[in-house]
């Protein structure tokens, strides 16, 4: 029996949106959101890693729908949210987690990864807080509280030779979620940031800078990474606080990563 099944059931009654919840973090948070009682909305391009991971939560007692959607395609985004609006009757729960980090040397002129990463972990991003927020502040407002979490990275704030665009667009989120926060939080949605370290993910699969594999390798055998069941923790236990409390920022780092 997993913790989830045997935890108190926190977000019984909520919605939650995830997105890039077809593996890693996105993944584990919408089965430990699912656990802790939440009707959960899965969001991500691949649709056969969808139904999988719905037929896990519901197999665990859970809910869930599966909805096929590349966050970049603004239109797609607000059909998959005008679904969850006349389905489920909106969401008060929004993780917006999709992202991609393809490290490599400014002069290697990688404009094509560069724009990839500035497409999904900007643009993405934006497509979905624009579509999800009216539900976020309609639900504020009837039952006190709703959530928006962004992950970004705690590379938003360190510096990582090799990943500068991909730091740059962590950085966007870290302060855009600030900016989100002064604005909703006097509505009763609750802004927060994620900035994990180093997370074993399928990012890592991704990275073809040989600088960035060795600088991941040699980490690998230093420390532990964290694992996608660590931050799933983390925004369960954001949403399940009592709605006078917002952690605005969170920096969850490997005990043995420096920096």
């Amino acid at each position: 029996m997993t913790t989830t099944q045997t935890a108190v059931r926190t977000l019984s009654g909520r919605v939650a949106v995830v997105t890039g919840a077809s593996s890693g973090i996105g993944e584990a948070s919408a089965e430990h959101l699912a656990g802790l009682g939440a009707r959960v909305v899965v969001l991500a391009r691949r649709a056969e890693r969808l139904d999988d991971l719905v037929a896990r939560i519901e197999k665990n007692g859970g809910e869930a729908l599966a909805l096929a959607v590349d966050v970049t395609d603004a239109a797609a985004v607000q059909a998959a949210a005008d679904r969850v609006a006349a389905q489920l009757g909106g969401a008060d729960l929004l993780f917006n987690n999709a992202g991609v980090m393809l490290p490599a040397p400014v002069e290697e002129l990688a404009t094509d990864q560069w724009q990839r990463q500035i497409d999904l972990n900007i643009t993405g991003l934006m497509n979905v807080i624009g579509a999800f927020t009216p539900q976020l502040v309609t639900a504020a407002g009837e039952r006190g509280v709703a959530d928006l979490v962004n992950t970004s990275s705690i590379a938003a704030q360190n510096i990582f030779p090799n990943f500068a665009v991909y730091s740059a667009t962590k950085a966007y989120v870290t302060h855009l979620s600030r900016h989100l926060r002064a604005e909703l939080g006097a509505k009763n949605v609750r802004v927060s940031a994620l900035e994990p370290g180093i997370v074993g993910t399928e990012l890592q699969s991704h990275v073809t800078d040989a600088g960035a594999l060795e600088w991941l390798e040699g980490s690998k055998q230093a420390m532990e990474w964290l694992t996608p069941q660590d931050i799933a923790q983390t925004v369960g236990f954001l949403a399940s606080l009592p709605p006078r409390v917002n952690l605005q920022q969170v920096t969850i780092m490997p005990t043995r990563q420096p920096s």
